[in-house]
């Protein structure tokens, strides 16, 4: 469907996580904050920030860290005020990158990533410009090795539960479900007994981008600059490259 698995993009980005732990924290200390700002600080009544807080728990994150990154959002603790920004542009060779921010500074922001990708053979965009080229969806994986169920049985649960699609790849199945089902998909899927890999609401591009390999290779160095930002919090792109290159991103 998109061309290549996020799958296994996620496995390499967790092998490596030890690494970048302070980093982690940070990003998921500023989803939750932006997740109870605009919902509320209760998990159970804000479907966003129960699935910000499942994801930092999913990556150790401590709960007095979790606590504190709520109540400074309600206002019970004093902090900065962050802002959700998404930014867009062409990568090496017209591949297609988004990368999504929380900032409290939105000019130091724009100029580290404008910054970034000329260095890397690409340019910052206006918004819109590649926008129309991603799907926003649901994406849940369940490892196969932590499942008894076959693959018609994850498809028929999948369906009744309300996903769109569900594609088997060698080691798990990725399930896609519309952003607005998500969370009734996966917590119906979780009373059925499936445990996930992972479970996120991402943007899927509609056309994989091929490219040759030295501008293939600049977009790898250009999302690892990106994801080293402490503002960012996703980076998306459309490359299709060979599988010892894919396994870089």
């Amino acid at each position: 469907m998109a061309g290549h698995s996020k799958w296994k993009n996620i496995q390499r980005r967790k092998n490596a996580q030890d690494a970048k732990r302070g980093k982690i924290f940070m990003k998921h200390a500023k989803d939750i904050y932006i997740a109870a700002k605009q919902g509320g600080g209760d998990p159970e009544m804000n479907p966003s920030l129960r699935l910000a807080v499942e994801k930092a728990k999913s990556d150790n994150m401590p709960n007095d860290n979790i606590d504190r990154a709520i109540k400074k959002a309600t206002g019970d603790l004093d902090g900065a005020n962050f802002e959700e920004l998404t930014y867009e542009g062409y990568g090496p060779g017209g591949t297609a990158v988004m990368v999504e921010v929380l900032t409290d500074n939105k000019n130091r922001t724009a100029s580290e990533l404008r910054h970034a990708f000329s260095k890397n053979g690409g340019n910052l965009g206006e918004n819109g410009c590649v926008a129309f080229m991603f799907d926003r969806r649901g994406y849940l994986v369940i490892d196969q090795n932590q499942t008894d169920a076959d693959e018609d049985t994850v498809m028929l649960e999948s369906i009744e539960a309300g996903a769109d699609e569900m594609e088997t790849l060698e080691g798990a199945y990725e399930i896609y479900t519309d952003p607005e089902e998500f969370q009734s998909v996966k917590t119906q899927l979780e009373e059925s007994g499936f445990v996930f890999d992972t479970a996120e609401i991402t943007m899927i591009p509609q056309t994989p981008s091929q490219v040759d390999e030295p501008d293939a290779n600049k977009l790898v160095k250009l999302v690892h600059m990106l994801e080293d930002m402490e503002d960012v919090q996703e980076v998306y792109h459309n490359l299709e490259a060979d599988e010892s290159i894919m396994a870089q991103l």
